[in-house]
């Protein structure tokens, strides 16, 4: 293990004197968790930058991923760099792309010390790219440490001052992520970690990243599963896909619960850090679009759940699509707000999807907030498959995407665009949403549409809360797919049929639909209803066949961003970033830092930034001045970008 200490630094790291139970809120101007607090708010009440200077933001200094160090005989590709910093006792502290640690003096970059747990000598993911996507900070009050799930199917906790691991943790700081699984032990390879664990109390709860899109059925189970924060002894493991005597394996037909995969926890998790609760979004089952052999509900597939942080018990949980047949995982941390409805104070759970829904619930008990209806849905005529003749639909608030395709929806800015869209439509099936995936042809159709698609809606990035108002701001995407059904290459894969993707339909290089094609929406929960939503991003109204018409921001249609970015919120503004490639030509390789007003959603100033960012934006203060932070580049050019307002 490779660890560069500078001891004469040490003296600059305070110790923390913070109880567990009020981690939920960092101290004004910092960033202890990768959603900002366990709330997962992403929101910072700093107003240094603000409407009226934030175009004036310069780079006040920029880090290199120590990843560049590593020999090409041992590194593998990890693509675009995402992590998230944290900020914490005056003190940031990030991770690259292959897991290393490293702490950064915050005012100028200057590496402080750095930890290379040397997971990639322990094999390369079977997917890829893959990204560690950021670290997690945890104090009792007295001991701080720093855990890492790493690519290497290693838990890793960390001395914060020191850079060293706990000898007292697991062996000498390691905990095997390999054991405790609970079966398909022999499949593991098929498993890795990119978000970060989540420390509640004594309890370190570690979600999982799985291959899926696969030819066989091959991928484990999501298993969640817990270790003591002192010793990495295991704790518990909370079954995702239930067991023998568990309920709700009576949802898996046909004991299919025996041999499913996935339903995996592979976003951010968030907490109640008073209440004990640690809340999960799960993702969909083994195979995603045909559940032949996985028929019924399928919990906990596609839900999000509660737990008790110390002992694993299921408090109640939700499922927002039943027998998943659209890759519609719950792909983001869910936000917790406290907010007043009809006069009634409520501690609540926000949780934004891909199918464009808000659920919003009591998060102590899980009643909903707003009434949610379970409508009956389009059937399915694959053979083998039977689609769930229901889906939950949120009364309130109203969606923030545009769901389901009719005719009226395509194109049509001039006939001829119009008419080349409708042309593409007619080889389509179009309805509402939750209109299940054909095999290819069937009754002359190449497809049926997905919207919004599977990497559309709200995505990874997930939404934002201002605690003060209680307004939930959600970044999004359109993005329809056309997906169908075919069968496989491979005469021995274990499934009738797999997948196939266009993710980019539409006519003459634009989109199949109306704009707008990427949005923010500003949603009030203590009313349920929408304040505003605004494009986000430029999009193609300077195509060739648009610009004549001088339209207004049609939103971004770029298409590799519905995992990356997303944005913060501050005292006054709404930040996030656009590539440069949809907002000023096709040959631009950098981004644009843009800022909205809060209250209005009007833009208020941008900045061009000369790298590709594709991380969180987070904020924080250090000796009286205010910072951003974004990741961003790939490989040999990723970089933590730190921007400011000049000296005065």
């Amino acid at each position: 293990m490779q660890t560069r200490l500078f001891l004469g630094l040490l003296g600059l790291f305070l110790v923390s004197c913070v109880p567990e139970s009020e981690q939920t809120t960092p101290a004004v101007g910092e960033w202890h968790h990768a959603g900002g607090s366990h709330f997962s708010d992403k929101y910072s009440p700093l107003d240094q930058i603000n409407s009226s200077n934030f175009s004036e933001l310069e780079i006040s200094w920029r880090w290199q991923s120590i990843d560049v160090n590593l020999p090409r005989s041992i590194a593998y590709a990890t693509g675009d760099y995402r992590a998230v910093p944290l900020l914490v006792n005056g003190v940031m502290y990030t991770n690259t792309n292959h897991g290393q640690v490293v702490a950064l003096d915050p005012g100028t970059g200057e590496l402080l010390w750095s930890f290379d747990p040397e997971s990639y000598a322990l094999g390369r993911p079977v997917f890829s790219p893959a990204q560690t996507r950021g670290i997690e900070y945890w104090t009792d009050g007295d001991i701080e440490r720093i855990f890492i799930a790493t690519l290497g199917k290693q838990l890793v906790s960390i001395d914060i001052h020191t850079g060293q691991t706990d000898p007292n943790f697991g062996d000498n700081g390691y905990v095997d992520l390999r054991d405790n699984f609970g079966k398909l032990e022999f499949e593991i390879e098929n498993i890795t970690h990119g978000a970060p664990p989540i420390a509640v109390g004594s309890s370190v709860v570690v979600g999982s990243k799985i291959f899926d899109y696969t030819l066989f059925n091959r991928s484990p189970p999501g298993h969640v599963r817990a270790y003591d924060a002192y010793t990495g002894q295991f704790k518990w493991r909370f079954n995702t896909i239930p067991q023998a005597g568990e309920d709700f394996t009576e949802t898996w037909e046909n004991n299919s619960w025996q041999e499913a995969g996935n339903t995996n926890v592979w976003t951010f998790m968030s907490a109640d850090d008073d209440e004990g609760i640690v809340y999960l979004p799960t993702s969909t089952p083994t195979n995603d679009y045909w559940g032949g052999k996985r028929l019924g509900e399928n919990l906990f597939a596609e839900s999000l759940v509660a737990l008790d942080a110390d002992s694993g018990e299921r408090l109640w949980h939700f499922q927002t699509v039943h027998h998943g047949l659209w890759d519609y995982d719950v792909a983001s941390a869910p936000n917790l707000v406290d907010i007043e409805v009809d006069g009634q104070a409520i501690k609540a759970v926000a949780q934004v999807s891909k199918t464009g829904f808000t659920y919003v619930f009591d998060r102590l008990t899980g009643e909903p907030v707003w009434p949610i209806e379970e409508k009956p849905v389009p059937p399915s005529n694959v053979p083998g498959e039977r689609a769930h003749p229901t889906q939950p639909f949120p009364t309130k608030p109203p969606p923030f995407e545009k769901q389901g395709m009719t005719e009226e929806d395509l194109i049509d800015f001039t006939p001829e665009i119009h008419a080349a869209a409708q042309e593409i439509a007619s080889k389509l099936v179009l309805g509402p949403i939750f209109t299940p995936p054909i095999v290819q042809g069937t009754d002359g159709k190449d497809a049926t549409v997905f919207l919004p698609g599977a990497g559309g809606g709200a995505n990874f990035p997930g939404a934002n809360i201002d605690p003060e108002t209680g307004i939930l701001y959600v970044p999004s995407h359109t993005r329809p797919y056309a997906m169908s059904l075919i069968e496989p290459d491979d005469p021995e894969s274990d499934w009738p049929y797999v997948i196939n993707v266009q993710r980019n339909i539409g006519p003459m290089g634009l989109p199949l639909t109306k704009p707008p094609y990427r949005r923010i929406t500003a949603i009030d929960l203590n009313t349920g209803e929408h304040v505003w939503q605004v494009p986000f991003g430029k999009g193609p109204a300077n195509h060739p066949l648009l610009e004549h018409l001088n339209l207004p921001d049609l939103g971004s249609v770029f298409t590799d961003v519905s995992a990356e970015g997303g944005i913060l919120i501050t005292k006054g503004l709404v930040i996030s970033h656009l590539p440069q490639k949809d907002e000023v030509s096709e040959d631009a390789n950098g981004s644009v830092l843009v800022a909205y007003d809060k209250l209005t959603g009007e833009k208020v100033g941008e900045l061009m930034v000369d790298r590709r960012l594709h991380g969180p934006v987070m904020s924080y203060l250090h000796q009286g001045k205010q910072y951003i932070a974004v990741a961003g580049g790939r490989f040999d050019t990723s970089e933590m970008m730190v921007f400011a307002l000049p000296e005065v």
